[in-house]
């Protein structure tokens, strides 16, 4: 088996000089990093809205299972806003801006923002496993999308990922399904 790797850092240091003021952002990435960003910035939104569903189930429940549900629901939520933060975190390495606007978060969110009005759990438990649903094969789609062009992406997107699916599991187990 022949080994054809080579290396030439003199031509990858000459790239690199030329273009200091883009960052991380070298010849060698992989995608169009302004989509990257749109891409990231729809993560950001939907991880939002389910921190705030997860947040508003979690003081709304009531029922005999209420504290077990509220508490799982808090965990979630401070999950949730982690993954916000570190995906905004990564959208500004990149050179965007993250995308916290409140008046366009929703319609940027792959998930729904739902409020049952009677504290229903298992109501909520459906809703936000739904979400985490949704979540999962959004993120699965795009971490294929993202391949090798964009390792450092992938690599937070299946950390999320495996948090999530944890997160249905949860759910899941509380629902008693």
């Amino acid at each position: 088996m022949s080994d054809n790797f080579v290396l030439d850092v003199t031509k990858i240091r000459a790239e690199v000089r030329q273009k200091m003021e883009e960052g991380p952002i070298t010849e060698t990435y992989g995608r169009d990093s302004t989509r990257v960003i749109e891409v990231l910035n729809d993560v950001v939104a939907t991880e939002v809205v389910c921190w705030l569903r997860y947040t508003r189930h979690a003081i709304s429940a009531s029922g005999i299972d209420s504290a077990q549900v509220s508490s799982q629901f808090t965990d979630h939520a401070k999950e949730e806003l982690g993954h916000a933060l570190r995906v905004a975190g990564r959208v500004n390495q990149l050179g965007g801006e993250p995308a916290f606007d409140p008046a366009k978060l929703t319609e940027r969110s792959a998930t729904d923002y739902t409020t049952p009005s009677d504290g229903d759990l298992a109501q909520m438990l459906r809703d936000n496993l739904e979400a985490e649903r949704i979540v999962i094969s959004t993120y699965q789609e795009i971490i294929r999308w993202l391949g090798d062009g964009d390792p450092t992406s992938r690599r937070l997107m299946e950390f999320i990922l495996a948090e999530e699916e944890d997160h249905a599991d949860d759910l899941v187990d509380l629902l008693g399904i």
